[in-house]
């Protein structure tokens, strides 16, 4: 893996149905830090995640790497949907970016993988025998084997069980260490155990909240009076949103 750098997005701008989702938007994802984004449905999150992605080309823009190299080949992203195809079983759909590119595809690292996500014995299933959990857990190991400096996900654990989403954002928290990392999710208490920056995007067009910083190393003890503290305080922001 080579350096994560620091990201920029200035002056982003987003219409959508003749609206602007966002406007002259500023935001800075800090190297080698998970930067966590929450807020309420519709406030434009995921639309965001995509611009940094390369995804929505025609926004009006400045996304930068502080290193000044080109972000696309550098750049994992995992969507909200598993995006799997049905007709490759699991081992292949996460080596399936390998085999697009013409790579040799890192096939023991991926069994290696996939067993430390409970899939062991998946290994040749297709996406349709897989529940709903099963199939978000291939999607994120396909986009941690990419090895990739940034990587951008949506709702990574959002169809987990409890159990399940607990023990993933320990193994998730170990294995993006030193990456730049942009989480979305609606789960105030995920962002405070897992991100080192935390915003909440509110409005229309939306703006962000001043980033609220969690002390102490990810992942962080849910059991800490301090954290469940800031989870109210986080819910208050997004409740006030919902009543503006």
């Amino acid at each position: 893996m080579t350096i994560a750098p620091a990201v920029t997005v200035h002056a982003a701008r987003l219409t959508y149905g003749g609206q602007a989702l966002f406007d002259d938007l500023d935001f800075t994802l800090e190297a080698e830090r998970c930067t966590c984004l929450l807020g309420t449905s519709g406030v434009g999150k995921s639309s965001l995640l995509r611009l940094i992605a390369g995804l929505l080309p025609d926004a009006d823009s400045r996304i930068a790497s502080d290193d000044g190299l080109p972000l696309s080949l550098r750049t994992a992203f995992m969507a909200q949907q598993d995006l799997l195809l049905p007709w490759l079983n699991v081992l292949d759909n996460v080596l399936l970016g390998y085999r697009l590119r013409g790579e040799t595809p890192p096939q023991e690292q991926a069994i290696a993988l996939l067993e430390r996500l409970g899939l062991a014995d998946r290994l040749k299933d297709r996406p349709a025998q897989l529940s709903g959990g099963m199939r978000q857990r291939v999607a994120l190991a396909r986009t941690l084997i990419e090895d990739r400096p940034l990587i951008l996900m949506d709702e990574p654990f959002s169809a987990l069980d409890a159990v399940t989403r607990f023990r993933l954002q320990e193994l998730a928290a170990e294995l993006l260490q030193g990456r730049t990392v942009l989480l979305v999710t609606h789960d105030p208490l995920e962002a405070l155990r897992l991100g080192h920056r935390i915003h909440v995007m509110t409005g229309r067009p939306a703006r962000l909240s001043d980033a609220l910083e969690p002390t102490g190393e990810t992942p962080r003890d849910l059991s800490d009076p301090e954290l469940l503290r800031l989870q109210g305080e986080l819910l208050k922001r997004l409740a006030a949103e919902e009543m503006a």
